[in-house]
């Protein structure tokens, strides 16, 4: 007996065979804080994929042009676009030029992020709210404006099995707890459930969303965890690995999930950190 139409089985969409040195051929990406350290690695390396890519910086555009230089040597499309992600209006104005120069989106890398560090009784209300206003919101900010360019646009299967992909750049600190940095880490766990809650809510769209958790990388911003022979031997402690992660391990990870080779992922939270997240200090019975 028929369970009638409105039982039917949805028609399945088969991931498209890729081109492993093309995998995002005809796509077009966005990274947001792309002129530096990890945004910049991400940036250049989907264009490598063959993904047109805009390059979002808030200072220094001299890099960001450098950026969009390295991209354009790849043989695919470059721009740089200067916005704050945690105010609306020039999120809004940013995508709306993006879409007037490539048509679309198709993968949103939500990286821009930065640290203000303080004892929590010092930690001023100006600390606490660029933070989250960057971290946090403008992620939601960002998210929201790909969304809607998705939902309008539909799955292209001659492009991605996928109508959109988002890959949110959050931290080993989405659950390791940083004293000294309530601020970041408050909003590294809201970009988890952000991203865990986004997933679950567009995955019928053909949407996926997930995020990176990097764990010590070697970038301008962390320099002085990194930058001497001592600061770099106490590092260690936390990485069973044993060696710093360096930008390009990030971007890597970033276009695995940004190509159709991981089309049935959606809501992780994938971890590259040497293994900072293992509880190290327990490596000899804690």
């Amino acid at each position: 007996m028929s369970n009638g139409p409105e039982h039917e089985t949805p028609a399945v969409v088969m991931p498209r065979p890729v081109d492993p040195q093309r995998r995002l051929k005809g796509q077009k990406a966005l990274v947001t804080g792309a002129n530096s350290g990890i945004g910049e690695a991400v940036a250049i390396a989907l264009g490598a994929a063959g993904a047109d890519v805009v390059v979002n910086y808030i200072v220094n555009e001299d890099a960001a042009q450098r950026v969009v230089a390295a991209i354009e040597a790849h043989g695919v499309k470059a721009m740089a676009i200067k916005a704050d992600v945690s105010k609306e209006d020039q999120v809004q104005a940013m995508f709306a030029r993006m879409i007037d120069a490539f048509g679309t989106i198709d993968i949103l890398v939500n990286n821009a992020g930065l640290q203000r560090d303080a004892p929590l009784h010092e930690m001023t209300m100006d600390q606490w709210t660029l933070v989250l206003n960057v971290n946090l919101t403008g992620q939601f900010l960002c998210a929201r404006e790909a969304v809607r360019e998705f939902l309008r646009r539909g799955v292209r299967p001659e492009i991605s099995s996928a109508a959109g992909k988002i890959v949110s750049m959050s931290s080993v600190h989405e659950v390791i707890p940083w004293a000294g940095h309530v601020n970041y880490a408050a909003s590294k766990g809201g970009v988890m459930l952000m991203t865990k809650s986004m997933a679950q809510e567009l995955a019928e769209h053909r949407i996926r969303v997930n995020s990176v958790c990097p764990g010590a990388i070697r970038t301008p911003l962390n320099q002085p965890a990194w930058g001497t022979p001592e600061a770099y031997q106490s590092l260690m402690t936390l990485i069973p690995y044993n060696r710093i992660g360096e930008p390009e391990d990030i971007a890597r990870a970033v276009v695995w999930l940004a190509s159709d080779e991981s089309d049935y992922a959606t809501g992780i939270s994938l971890f590259i950190d040497g293994g900072m997240t293992l509880y190290p200090g327990f490596r000899e019975g804690g």
